[in-house]
């Protein structure tokens, strides 16, 4: 048995989830939920993003504080989650006295290794609204492939990070007049410091878009990190730097140590060294999109390892989420949030959805609503559910409801079986694209082959009853096992199927035995064709 410990990305607290959150989620949670069917100890951990600036202003703006606006925030983030079957295994908050802890061990451990230097810099300051502006507070043009109204910090363009200072003809998103330079002394970690190790972390089994990336950071140097922000700001305050608090993200990461550690205290299960420590053998994952990948492939592993902890196994990061081939935007009307959708569909919809399209590859998913109606509409109405709702209406009316004992043809049953190694195969990878490929082809060869059976004509005929009985019960088989194939993206909708069939499979292994003489429930409708009244409603809601 595996021990495993999977984070997604810590979503900010100041708004509300938006599908490329949901993207990631389900990603993680198709993979974690596949994990557990193989009986492995697979740990699913969590938690708001809740510093910053940007918190702090938005508070303000609500007339509230930065506290009653991230427990608000928080109750809505699990909210969604929970209604989009995102099962986390525990779901923190930076903001807790334990990644307070964490931060401020960290910290001295820095200072007393000599990782931090001391550094007088310039840093935009707005002079309308009187603060210092964070990385995400200005736009302007990338310095390295000039693109348009990017973030101080990274571009979304060119993937390329930057001082926030490089920014051409940089703009305050709070009062849209240019910012000024005004001088202060920040704290720094010293990434170079590092160097050696990075590299050699460069050489585990990365996604080759990411080494590339890397390779390119080494390429420009690797340059000392800014950890330090000046007040105002809400976040954890450095002990020994009064009006200065830690920088967002030095205690954003250390929020899946601190939510790991709760689920410890809370249970009294797991240890914080046993998935942590320097010598721990556990398996330990970061699912995140590629605009993170620089914290999470440079300076996180930097810091774990002047911290004395592990490293992760691997870091998996997936492109960004699009709407009908257009960057999510609210000014042109292509931004949805995950209640936007909920309020109209069933989130398992989107779960299928998104399964059918990712890969292990770090490209962008597009959310094309047409193209979303007919693949559920086809694939899971069409497809799947057709199987049941065809034969078991024979197997209640002519068979008292009873599948037959013996396979009718066991050589099908053998072959659906042996299909479940390739899409264990496109799970565990996260090809999942490829392991949904292969169950529709499973269902589209189910569906055919009882056209040509035909048991509606053969029913007709008393001496054919015996064969109805057997091509209907092993299409109940196959049925089964190929919902069962879909568990780990469509859990509830698996929930439904082993109510109708009476019958629970929780372990993969366990798959392999069939019913055999069984009681099945009456069928009932599991899922509904995508109404087209839903998917405009859709469009109408998106958030401008």
């Amino acid at each position: 048995m595996r021990k495993i410990l999977v984070t997604s990305a810590l979503p900010y607290a100041n708004g509300p989830i938006h599908l490329g959150h949901i993207l990631e989620m389900v990603q993680t949670d198709i993979w974690v939920r596949f994990q557990k069917l193989m009986g492995h100890e697979c740990i699913y951990i969590s938690a708001d993003d809740a510093h910053g600036t940007p918190i702090m202003v938005y508070a303000e703006k609500q007339g509230i504080s930065p506290e009653d606006l991230i427990a608000q925030v928080r109750r809505e983030h699990q909210q969604d989650c929970k209604d989009f079957g995102i099962q986390f295994d525990y779901y923190g908050t930076t903001h807790s006295e334990k990644n307070r802890q964490w931060v401020e061990t960290l910290y001295q451990h820095l200072k007393n290794q000599g990782h931090l230097v001391i550094k007088p810099i310039e840093q935009f300051y707005d002079p309308i609204k009187n603060i210092f502006l964070p990385d995400r507070f200005i736009k302007g043009e990338c310095p390295i492939c000039h693109a348009s109204s990017q973030y101080g910090d990274s571009c979304e363009e060119c993937g390329s990070a930057y001082a926030s200072t490089r920014l051409v003809n940089p703009v305050s998103i709070l009062s849209d007049h240019a910012p000024i330079l005004k001088s202060t002394e920040h704290i720094f970690f010293k990434l170079s410091d590092f160097a050696p190790f990075l590299k050699e972390w460069m050489g585990k089994d990365l996604q080759l878009e990411v080494v590339h990336k890397l390779q390119e950071w080494f390429k420009e140097g690797l340059r000392d990190w800014d950890i330090t922000r000046d007040a105002p700001y809400f976040g954890f305050g450095i002990p020994d730097r009064p009006s200065q608090y830690f920088y967002v993200w030095l205690d954003a990461p250390m929020g899946y140590l601190s939510s790991f550690q709760d689920l410890c205290d809370q249970t009294k299960q797991f240890r914080v060294e046993d998935f942590w420590g320097s010598e721990s053998q556990a398996e330990l994952y970061h699912f995140i999109g590629k605009d993170i990948t620089y914290f999470h492939a440079l300076f996180w592993p930097a810091l774990l390892k002047a911290f004395g902890l592990r490293t992760p196994t691997n870091i998996f990061v997936h492109g960004f989420v699009t709407v009908n081939g257009e960057k999510m935007s609210k000014s042109k009307g292509t931004f949805i949030r995950a209640r936007d959708y909920l309020d109209h569909l069933n989130p398992e919809y989107l779960r299928y959805y998104f399964a059918s399209k990712l890969t292990s590859k770090v490209t962008e998913v597009d959310f094309n609503v047409k193209d979303f109606c007919q693949k559920v509409n086809a694939d899971l109405v069409g497809k799947v559910v057709n199987i049941a709702s065809r034969s078991s209406h024979f197997i209640h009316q002519y068979f008292e409801g009873r599948l037959c004992g013996a396979l009718f043809e066991p050589q099908r049953f053998e072959a659906m079986l042996a299909k479940g190694e390739d899409i264990a195969r496109g799970y565990e990878r996260r090809e999942y694209q490829k392991a949904i490929r292969i169950i529709m082809q499973a269902a589209d060869e189910v569906n055919q082959w009882i056209d040509q059976e035909k048991p509606w004509k053969l029913v007709k005929d008393k001496e054919q009853l015996e064969r109805v009985h057997g091509i209907c019960s092993l299409s109940i088989e196959l049925f089964r096992l190929i919902t069962f194939y879909l568990k780990p993206v469509l859990p509830a909708f698996v929930s439904e199927v082993e109510t109708f069939l009476n019958a629970h499979i929780n372990r993969w292994e366990d798959r392999k035995a069939p019913l055999g003489e069984h009681l099945i429930h009456p069928f009932k409708p599991l899922l509904s064709r995508v109404p087209q009244e839903s998917a405009d409603a859709l469009k109408e809601g998106f958030r401008i």
